[in-house]
């Protein structure tokens, strides 16, 4: 029998006692349903187990909804998330929620001009004050002028500093349950953001360096950082292949961050093309418009972002987020053991620097490669630099001192 016919569908009533996990395997049985069950499958047969590095990258507004700390924490602490990267923006809200601050859960079919004079803020179906904005930039901006700020910096040590000072606020607080960037430094887990500027965190650095402060975030060093993690994943710790897993959880600028780590490898460093060995997407975006939110694995594979020999191991579910953030998260948590922590912050040094040696003597030992057209054309367009007159002591002779006097503009 063809591969295809591969699951009958045997209908059976739904009992009052239903499990998620046999909710999922009995009842997820097409459609979008059927790729969520996919997925649930994928990550807990394959992808939750020793020797594989988990990548999930976060767009949306799911932190405001309260997922950054009853989902996406709970998975760091059993060690399903290795590394992350996230919009600017679900990192600012997950601070709300470090700092005690209280959101709440509304309609969509409200007066935002009455909400605007009420001095509320509403993301679709949540409404909170204005001074939860105003709270959390005096918090973000009181923090950001301490010592350990004032230098450059990947966004890694930036979310791991704020996590830090995040967590001894919550102590102080006395707050059963930390948020995401909390947990992420309680666990080693590093956090990127692909647009550091695109947020209010990068608005209130932004604002410290109007007044003179130092701090730095230095977007080449989240990328080689990323590289670096990727590149690490190739090798257990055992000296056996491991393998990068993608979970994507939306689109947009963390989905490309996160897969543009196996190009830099390959392309622009010249090391080993190989791709990410699994790709798991929640998305609602279309493919046919052309926008990465939407572009399929298989797309991926012809820029080197995915391992071609690992398109069965690709699965992209068309849903909501939030809907199915919380159940495949409830299946993993059921069905796998914890997995022990890989404190990637922590080894970060180390795994970039076998990255840069890796890269410095391959092209060490790349031959010299000719140069191509268009680099060719740019080059002899590029006019020579004049020499410049100097004086003995090597000052340059400005010209207009050049014959003893100031040479004044002449009307015409």
């Amino acid at each position: 029998m063809s591969k295809i016919l591969s699951r009958k569908i045997t209908p059976a009533p739904m009992p009052a006692d239903l499990s998620v996990v046999d909710l999922i395997d009995g009842y997820f049985t097409a459609y979008n349903s059927a790729r969520l069950r996919e997925i649930c499958h994928l990550l807990s047969r394959e992808v939750m187990q020793e020797g594989v590095t988990v990548a999930v990258s976060l767009s949306g507004a799911m932190t405001p909804a309260g997922l950054g700390g009853s989902v996406l924490a709970p998975l760091m602490r059993h060690g399903m998330i290795d590394w992350m990267i996230s919009t600017g923006a679900n990192l600012y809200h997950d601070i709300h929620y470090g700092l005690g601050l209280d959101l709440y859960a509304s309609h969509p079919f409200v007066d935002d001009v009455k909400l605007r004079q009420e001095g509320r803020i509403r993301i679709y179906d949540i409404v909170f004050g204005y001074d939860v904005l105003l709270e959390t930039d005096a918090f973000i901006r009181e923090l950001l002028k301490a010592e350990s700020f004032q230098k450059r910096m990947s966004t890694a040590e930036f979310h791991h500093l704020l996590g830090k000072y995040l967590y001894e606020v919550e102590q102080q607080l006395g707050l059963k349950h930390s948020c995401l960037l909390s947990t992420a430094y309680q666990c080693g887990v590093p956090i990127y953001t692909s647009s550091p500027g695109d947020s209010s965190i990068g608005m209130n650095v932004a604002a410290l360096a109007l007044e003179g402060y130092q701090l730095m975030i230095d977007p080449s060093l989240d990328v080689n950082e990323t590289a670096a993690i990727a590149y690490a994943a190739r090798q257990t710790d055992s000296g056996e292949e491991g393998k990068s897993a993608a979970v994507i959880i939306g689109g947009g600028s963390p989905k490309n961050f996160l897969l543009q780590t196996q190009p830099q490898i390959h392309e622009v460093l010249g090391l080993e093309e190989r791709g990410h060995d699994y790709f798991v997407q929640i998305t609602d975006a279309r493919p046919d418009t052309g926008g990465l939110s939407g572009a399929t694995p298989s797309e991926a594979v012809s820029w080197g972002k995915v391992d071609p020999e690992e398109l069965p191991s690709t699965i992209v579910c068309y849903t909501d987020s939030t809907i199915a953030l919380p159940i495949i998260s409830a299946y993993i948590l059921n069905q796998c053991e914890s997995r022990p922590l890989k404190r990637l912050y922590d080894r970060r040094e180390e795994m970039l620097e076998t990255l840069r040696r890796d890269y410095l003597t391959a092209q060490a030992q790349q031959p010299t490669q000719p140069t191509i057209a268009i680099a060719q054309t740019v080059k002899q367009a590029v006019p020579a630099p004049e020499p410049v007159a100097t004086y003995p002591c090597g000052t340059p002779i400005r010209k207009e001192h050049r014959n003893g006097y100031r040479r004044e503009s002449v009307e015409v």
